[in-house]
């Protein structure tokens, strides 16, 4: 039954932004030296009249959504960023009037087509994979959700229930979910405050000895310097995947630099998550990695919170990546893999055990995918793609508003602190931090928070 909160699109707009890294990424292999942000502004009406604007970014990470050994870098970048441009003029153009969940539902077999029409266009050798074509579809979904909440001048996390939404969760997973609504998945109020996960990639220097250079840009370089000046307590240590050794050295190392700075500012507790970017040949790597790491540094063992992608993405390609006995030892979760509830479902048969959440997969997508994870008992996180400004407080309120989650990745204050002008200005709780943890009370604003 349509409701007189339901919301109809007027005019969608899109524009790019790049920012240059402050220093070089690497992940899975690859190294990653700026950001085109894809910017999108929605229009809408109620039924009743109402008008708003919402607006919604993200990066186009194409290093992260779509590695390829066919298609270059900037071809596979622009090739997503049209693919934005385009799907967000089709949902200029959708005239039917709903909740953000129908609208974004009805939306979302565009994405493919679309995608198909620009690789044709620009004569590339392979089609765009889902995941590239969630996140160029991303700040469309974002833009909707935002402005229906400021339409209704609501956050629209508590937007969610029977009372807004005209259809159950059943609409859009499976008959399990008939009956619930998101906002049983939900919080009504954001987490206070909530760690933050600081982000030790490959190429980060560990002490003075590992800097060629210094940037001397009057932030952080090493991590004891990190530690102090953000009081860090939660570490995401990037690895190789394909370098057992190194791989083990590497968390070792992070172990003796961590345990000397956290000494000095008398931190008794602190953990760690690792991350593959699924660079392991097998289950097997994950378990000789977390064997040796227990013979060579078992306190880092012990701090070690969850393990993140460590086999390839496509699982159905891959079944003999089976990750029970990993997962017996250490959460093992699903990050690349994750592009629907078909994706989900075949990972908890393949035996992992926690979900990582993106705002860039669309937030659509994220609210429900946390909902099923919930349902299962599996455990959640949320990561960010180095999002700045706007697209970090979307991924946090992610976070805020997710009840099992415990920690927010945000790494673009260390790498493109530049996207974040502005925005630290006006949520200074979610960009300054001094004692490890973000203030997400001040995500509680209309639409999607900020």
């Amino acid at each position: 039954m349509s409701k007189n909160t339901d919301i109809r699109i007027r005019e969608v707009r899109a524009e790019t932004q790049r920012f240059a890294y402050r220093t070089p990424m690497k992940f899975g292999g690859r190294v990653v030296t700026d950001a085109v942000l894809l910017h999108v502004t929605v229009d809408v009406e109620t039924r009743d009249h109402r008008r708003a604007s919402g607006f919604g970014s993200m990066p186009m990470s194409n290093v992260w959504a779509w590695p390829s050994a066919k298609v270059s870098s900037e071809a596979a970048l622009a090739a997503m960023v049209e693919t934005g441009r385009q799907v967000a003029d089709r949902a200029a153009g959708y005239n039917d009037a709903g909740h953000p969940l129908e609208i974004t539902h009805h939306l979302a077999p565009s994405y493919e087509a679309v995608a198909r029409e620009v690789i044709a266009a620009a004569a590339l050798d392979e089609p765009m994979p889902r995941l590239a074509q969630l996140v160029a579809a991303s700040p469309l979904e974002a833009a909707i959700h935002d402005a229906y909440g400021k339409a209704l001048g609501k956050n629209s996390y508590d937007l969610l229930g029977p009372e807004f939404a005209n259809a159950d969760m059943s609409t859009y997973l499976t008959g399990e979910f008939a009956g619930q609504y998101l906002d049983r998945y939900t919080l009504r109020q954001p987490k206070p405050s909530m760690p933050l996960y600081h982000l030790v990639g490959a190429l980060d220097p560990l002490t003075d000895g590992d800097i060629a250079a210094r940037v001397d840009d009057g932030l952080p370089e090493t991590l004891p310097e990190w530690i102090a000046a953000d009081g860090l307590t939660h570490l995401k240590i990037k690895l190789a995947g394909d370098d057992l050794a190194w791989d083990v050295d590497r968390v070792a190392a992070v172990e003796r630099v961590a345990a000397e700075a956290q000494a000095t500012r008398g931190c008794p507790r602190w953990c760690y998550s690792a991350d593959f970017n699924e660079k392991c040949a097998s289950v097997q790597y994950v378990l000789d990695f977390l064997a040796c790491l227990a013979e060579q540094s078992p306190a880092a063992l012990a701090r070690l919170q969850y393990i993140e992608q460590p086999t390839h993405r496509d699982l159905r390609a891959n079944p003999e990546n089976r990750m029970h006995e990993a997962a017996k030892i250490k959460p093992v979760v699903i990050d690349e893999s994750l592009v629907d509830l078909e994706s989900l479902l075949l990972s908890r048969e393949l035996g992992y055990s926690g979900v990582a959440l993106k705002a860039c997969k669309g937030h659509s997508e994220a609210l429900l995918m946390g909902a099923v994870a919930q349902h299962y008992g599996m455990f959640l996180c949320v990561q960010d793609l180095t999002c700045p400004g706007a697209s970090f407080l979307h991924s946090a309120s992610l976070s805020a508003r997710i009840p099992t989650i415990a920690a927010i990745e945000g790494n673009a204050r260390q790498y493109c602190p530049a996207g974040n002008a502005g925005w630290s200005d006006r949520f200074p709780t979610m960009f300054n931090v001094t004692d490890g943890t973000l203030g997400t009370a001040a995500l509680d604003g209309p639409g999607l928070g900020f």
